[in-house]
């Protein structure tokens, strides 16, 4: 009888070591600055919007507040509607400096609220006598800052025409070239006759918008009414209109103090101005110089829309090619999605912002800070890879100052970036909610939805990665931030 021979020992399980792939950090534009051109007063979006930019004044610098008149608001500007506002935000800079001590002082900010035209469009322009607030535009431009300046257009464009034409009448052609390279506007539509007189007079203005009539016959199809236009544009198909309902409104913001009591019920909508610097909030997903990118302030595509002298980053696109200015989220297809995908997130986060005016800083919630293959700070990253390649994707050592659990979701931002030679690459995600992930290219451009010969690959396409990383506090907002990860496939 043999001997039995001991069954063979299993060799020692080896995980595959995780080794998270060389990224290259992208600039950081720092904080925007803006100057505002506002017909508040006309009706109470202009004063919400207002509020929300002061909880943001910390990320964001305030560089001027026009008070203008627009289509609805033709003889008169309210600048002290501003001064009203900012008499709340007085009583709660020193609780908000216990969150960030960059938040600037109110009367800092009070000397920065002046009047625009008083009276409307272009013909009650005076070049030669410029209002207040269209000659502290101009000294803001004019700054040795090497940000831009941007331009939000809340109201009317008229302040901004008389601006311009007032530098163009006294600045070497040069230096007014330099002027207009400075300037970057987000228009809330076109709200009197200044803003086809701008794009046409300006051809090199840099411009985000689309174009329309001067009445509100139009607003429907606006991107910016993503924000909250659901029930009264019924144009929401999709989108939770909760988080922007009065009611949610009233208990997150209107009841928390002195600066909430200054945010009015809406008549329309709420905040539909706020799109105009929502872009601008450093977030990780924000790259405000890259409109075609998409983030919380929506996605524009840089076109030529019909009956413009030059291209613009507006909406619309090619349907046929699907190189459109649209965001498919859960199954539905509009400019407005580019918007309300993010409502959770931006809802949540002026929650929180308002919690910091009323509560120190042990008490409220701040946003999570994330850390992707070692690389911190909010600025994108760039990975370069060749198609069928995997990349690796570490982000745990995110952390959160609060000591919350962090959650991790990694998704493909398809959209984002398109040029319409071809659909972006292909990604597939191992592991969408996990801390660390393996990614793999599975084409250099994803199969298009209409497989035609003549349309080709080029060499190098760029995928947009996404990565949302939110904290789990108890009893408050969860704050979400992101990273952008480009990867460049060759």
């Amino acid at each position: 009888m043999g001997v039995a021979q001991a069954a063979p020992r299993p060799a020692a399980f080896k995980p595959t070591p995780f080794k998270p792939t060389a990224a290259t950090l992208l600039p950081d534009a720092g904080k925007a600055r803006v100057f505002v051109l506002s017909d508040i007063g006309n009706e109470p979006d202009d004063q919400m919007s207002l509020v929300r930019l002061l909880t943001y004044a910390n990320d964001i610098d305030i560089e001027g507040f026009g008070a203008t008149t627009s289509i609805f608001q033709r003889e008169k500007v309210r600048p002290d509607i501003a001064q009203h506002v900012l008499a709340a935000y007085a009583k709660v800079a020193s609780r908000l400096r216990e969150h960030s001590p960059d938040y600037p002082k109110a009367e800092d900010l009070a000397k920065r609220i002046l009047p625009g035209v008083e009276g409307y469009g272009l013909a009650s322009i005076k070049p030669d006598a410029p209002s207040p607030a269209a000659l502290a535009l101009l000294e803001a431009a004019a700054k040795p800052d090497p940000r831009p300046l941007w331009v939000g257009l809340w109201g009317g464009g008229n302040t901004l025409a008389e601006a311009l034409a007032h530098a163009k009448a006294r600045l070497a052609p040069e230096a007014f070239a330099a002027l207009i390279a400075k300037l970057r506007i987000y228009s809330i539509s076109d709200q009197d006759d200044a803003g086809p007189f701008l794009r046409r007079e300006y051809p090199a203005l840099f411009w985000v918008g689309k174009p329309s009539g001067q009445d509100s016959a139009e607003y429907a199809s606006a991107t910016w009414t993503g924000i909250s236009g659901d029930q009264f544009y019924r144009n929401g198909e999709g989108a939770d209109f909760t988080k922007v309902s009065n009611d949610w409104l009233e208990k997150n913001i209107r009841a928390k103090g002195p600066l909430g009591a200054a945010y009015p019920r809406y008549m329309f909508i709420m905040e539909g101005d706020t799109p105009a610097f929502l872009g601008l909030i450093p977030n990780g997903l924000n790259t405000p110089e890259r409109p075609d990118w998409g983030g919380w302030g929506g996605r524009y595509l840089l076109r030529q829309p019909t009956g413009e002298s030059r291209k613009l980053f507006s909406q619309g696109g090619d349907s046929f090619m699907r190189v459109t200015s649209a965001d498919t989220v859960n199954g539905h297809t509009s400019d407005h999605a580019t918007i309300w995908r993010w409502r959770d997130a931006f809802q949540n986060d002026f929650a929180s912002r308002m919690d910091w005016t009323i509560q120190p800083f042990a008490k409220a919630n701040h946003a999570p800070q994330p850390v992707v293959n070692g690389l911190g700070t909010l600025a994108p990253l760039l990975i370069k890879a060749k198609a069928g390649e995997t990349i690796q994707l570490d982000a745990s050592a995110s952390r959160d100052p609060d000591g919350n659990a962090l959650t991790y979701r990694w998704f493909a931002y398809d959209e984002a970036g398109f040029d319409g030679q071809s659909p972006n690459p292909a990604l597939s995600i191992a592991a969408p909610k996990a801390a660390r992930t393996s990614v793999t290219i599975t084409a250099r451009c994803a199969k298009s939805w209409l497989d035609l010969p003549q349309l080709t690959c080029p060499p190098v396409r760029t995928a947009h990665l996404v990565l949302a990383v939110t904290d789990t506090p108890k009893g408050q907002p969860a704050i979400t931030r992101y990273r952008r990860i480009l990867i460049e496939v060759r």
